[in-house]
């Protein structure tokens, strides 16, 4: 048979870091393996069933079984703009600030197209989510690295940025509350974002995929609450984590008109938009009630409490999350991430992302998930202080 070579393009590519750690646990769950996998971000709740009722219904309806209109349907942007102005108290015009997305992942990698050129420059934080590189490879542009450390609550220090550097960038990425430090960020952090912004006309991409999910009172606050935000940039909100509908794939970019054009134009020639189903749906969990949202954030943040006392019980101290469904936890002295990962796999059977994955700054940390029961968290904390501590006895 013959073998094709696959397009320069292609190869520009980076490693999918979240597809090789899959791959790995497959591998042992078909050896037989029992694990406890806190290695992905995939929630392990179902999506509430109004919302599944509303699917069904809809799908049942032969109208949405034609072709959707290439940028979706104008009731779900409605829908959008409605939840944005009930939550955070922003305008959008539906027509022309929001725009329709096959979930955020794609969102998030067009994005890049739609803005950079061959040699522009993208500022990522790092670490940072995987698939921000994507884009980036996709459009022949460079990356520029913000670091995300503790001593700066994990936020990036724009003061560090080199003039040369804010003459290149073009677009500027950022994730709060955050993957995969869950370090949340104040409306003072994103007011400089916009005062930089303005200042090196730099697109903000902020991608708000956790921002159902704030923990100990605080409610995360979204980029467009930011006086001129609209003006700089624009924000992905995804209903996977909010509602639990990860696998349905939808979600929306909402901001600056201009940036909000290019995503539909890109997409006008990628796609005949979403299933109609799934767009109503998705419009009737924007406009619904949201005590479940609510309720479930409550359940993470008790998950999150739960595994960190666990873990302090066996002499391990993390900091607490403010957000999302993740603990940043960081190895012990002598270890890189991938060893600790790989000895947690091999000795206690619990999943866990090596920090290295998510960018050279994450070395250092292992990400874990709060996406397993109350009791089923407690097991693996019992077993990571276990083994961490047989470590110092060594």
């Amino acid at each position: 048979m013959a073998v094709f070579e696959p397009s320069h393009l292609l190869n520009r590519l980076p490693e999918q870091f979240f597809a090789t750690l899959t791959r790995k646990v497959q591998k042992l769950q078909k050896e037989g393996v029992t694990l406890i996998n806190l290695g992905q971000g995939n929630p392990d709740r179902a999506a509430p069933a109004p919302i599944v009722e509303k699917m069904q219904e809809a799908a049942a309806d032969p109208a949405n079984h034609k072709y959707s209109p290439f940028r979706g349907y104008a009731s779900l942007k409605q829908a959008a703009a409605a939840f944005y102005k009930k939550e955070y108290d922003v305008d959008l015009d539906p027509e022309t600030e929001i725009a329709i997305l096959f979930g955020s992942k794609a969102g998030l990698v067009e994005l890049s197209q739609c803005l950079l050129n061959e040699g522009d420059t993208a500022l990522l934080p790092d670490p940072g989510y995987p698939d921000y590189l994507s884009g980036i490879a996709l459009a022949k542009a460079e990356s520029a690295f913000m670091p995300l450390l503790e001593k700066n609550g994990f936020l990036p220090d724009y003061t560090a940025i080199s003039e040369e550097t804010w003459k290149k960038a073009k677009a500027l990425f950022l994730n709060y509350p955050n993957n995969p430090t869950a370090a949340g960020a104040d409306p003072a952090f994103f007011e400089d974002t916009v005062k930089y912004a303005e200042k090196h006309h730099v697109c903000v991409i902020h991608d708000f995929a956790y921002g159902a999910l704030g923990f100990d009172g605080v409610k995360p606050p979204s980029f467009l609450q930011t006086p001129g935000a609209k003006e700089t940039g624009v924000e992905l909100y995804t209903l996977s984590k909010t509602y639990n509908m990860a696998g349905w794939r939808v979600a929306v970019a909402a901001g600056n008109a201009s940036v909000i054009e290019s995503l539909n134009l890109l997409q006008d020639h990628m796609y005949v938009s979403i299933f109609g189903a799934v767009q109503e749906a998705a419009a009737f969990a924007f406009t619904s009630d949201q005590t479940e949202v609510h309720e479930q954030a409550v359940i993470y943040e008790k998950r999150r409490d739960v595994f960190l006392e666990e873990l302090e019980k066996g002499g391990i101290k993390a900091s607490p999350s403010a957000g999302t469904f993740f603990v940043w936890l960081a190895v012990p002295k002598g270890w890189t991430s991938a060893a600790y990962a790989e000895m947690l796999l091999e000795k206690a059977r619990i999943v866990t992302a090596p920090g290295s994955g998510f960018g050279s700054k994450g070395e250092g940390y292992i990400r874990i998930s709060l996406l397993e029961s109350e009791e089923q968290l407690q097991e693996a904390a019992r077993r990571i202080a276990e083994q961490t501590k047989a470590l110092h006895s060594v």
